[in-house]
């Protein structure tokens, strides 16, 4: 009898050999969200170009607030599936936005991406939806994109909640070795299925894997190697060029809303920490660290630390997330006066 087929039934069916790799398009067509995709078409940096975002009404009893959900780096807006359930049940409406060079969202060919830049783009959406203040909730590059839209639209961020953001530290400043966007481009087309779910398990999950995680595993992976790869690929490298060169972390103190960090300790995320000497690497991402650090330097910030948990706690305990999410929802502080001259 061959090795083959003295593998388990179980072994032959999950085995990546066995399994046809998923492709999507450009634009993740192919891959369905939760919940309807709507559109939002508008014009930036002389182009005509789409925001892809998910408008979902509240499910219980509305309460009148509004909710933005941003995505991290290597997320999408439907990969906050679980949060939208509990949110909308909860009395909230939520908008989940893709930034552009995301996911559902226009790939451009060129495009000068700051966090600026996709805060602007984020205000005129809500605009476009007629929500004059919400309560931005960000998670990991969507914490620096949150940080960003709180120091430029202050008074129309209700509340800021950052979900483990990277850039609590400036790996550059650090001595990170700079990677140019033609390097991160030829890194991005190397992106594979194995390579995600190796990373996600180690970082996003604290070694930890469920059989839910495959099927963002799969969306990632798709979308990188689809028909339009090489579109993905240079927005991605844009993106982690904008990530790496605009740090938040110096202008924490200029927080004025109400701020909720929740911080899973085990992660370890670093932008660039691959490319870093061994005994750089070991001092960057230190999250039990850092979370401290921020909540120190904003003003008005309440921590929440979950030990055992790494990058994407809403992910990995999301009971215990949303709990921790809803009682901080609920528990406002009142805004601070800002600084005088």
């Amino acid at each position: 009898m061959s090795l083959r087929l003295a593998l388990p039934l179980a072994t032959l069916l999950l085995s990546p050999l066995t399994q046809a790799q998923s492709v999507y398009g450009e634009r993740l067509e192919g891959f369905d969200y939760d919940f309807p995709v709507k559109t939002f078409s508008f014009d930036s940096q002389r182009q005509a170009l789409e925001m892809a975002y998910l408008d979902v009404a509240p499910s219980g009893k509305p309460n009148g607030r509004t909710l933005v959900l941003l995505h991290g780096k290597n997320f999408c807006a439907g990969t906050w599936t679980q949060s939208i359930q509990v949110l909308s049940a909860a009395g909230y409406r939520i908008v989940a936005p893709d930034q552009i060079g995301f996911c559902k969202s226009s790939k451009p060919a060129h495009y000068q991406y700051s966090f600026q830049q996709l805060a602007a783009n984020t205000c005129a959406l809500l605009d476009h939806l007629g929500i004059a203040r919400a309560t931005l909730i960000g998670h990991s590059t969507g914490g620096m994109l949150a940080t960003r839209y709180a120091l430029l639209y202050p008074e129309a961020t209700e509340q800021l909640v950052l979900v483990n953001p990277i850039g609590l530290e400036d790996w550059k400043a650090l001595g990170v070795p700079y990677r140019s966007i033609d390097q991160w481009y030829a890194r991005e087309l190397k992106t594979s299925a194995d390579g995600i779910r190796d990373y996600e398990r180690s970082t996003y999950y604290a070694g930890q894997w469920s059989p839910d995680y495959d099927r963002w595993v799969d969306m990632l992976a798709g979308l990188n190697n689809g028909p339009g790869k090489e579109r993905v690929a240079w927005n991605s490298a844009l993106i982690y060029d904008m990530i790496y060169s605009q740090p938040v972390v110096y202008e924490f103190a200029r927080l004025r809303m109400p701020t909720l960090l929740l911080i899973g300790q085990r992660d370890t995320t670093a932008i660039g920490k691959d490319a870093a000497p061994a005994e750089l690497k070991a001092q960057l991402g230190r999250y039990p660290e850092l979370g401290k650090a921020a909540a120190r330097r904003i003003p008005q910030a309440t921590l929440v630390e979950f030990e055992d948990l790494g990058h994407a706690p809403q992910m990995q305990a999301p009971e215990r997330f949303h709990q921790a999410l809803l009682q901080g929802l609920s528990t406002r502080k009142a805004p601070s006066a800002p600084p005088k001259p």
